[in-house]
């Protein structure tokens, strides 16, 4: 009938790799008692954090701000909220000027 060698289950397994890498909104509360890396770790694996701060925004950022930004991912104070982004994904503050 048709020449076409379609592997149906090579498909499935690029098709789950290409969507884990979009990464998923991890929620939290940013207030000293997860470890910084774990932080760091989330970001690198392409996660978005959005993180309730609960104290010194600087003192509880101070573990892991550094290295996210070293790594290109952006970080973001909002409304009492931390918005921590992996590389590749902007925070875009446009609508905020309005």
């Amino acid at each position: 009938m048709s020449d076409w060698d379609l592997d149906l289950r090579d498909a499935e397994e690029q098709m789950d790799e290409a969507f884990a890498a979009a990464g998923d909104v991890v929620l939290g509360v940013l207030d000293g008692t997860t470890d910084p890396d774990e932080w760091v770790r989330s970001v690198d694996y392409g996660n978005t954090l959005v993180l309730s701060v609960d104290g010194d925004l600087n003192e509880l950022a101070a573990g892991f701000a550094r290295e996210v930004k070293d790594m290109g991912g952006e970080l973001m104070h909002f409304r009492g909220f931390l918005v921590v982004t992996p590389p590749g994904v902007t925070i875009d503050t446009d609508r905020l000027s309005e």
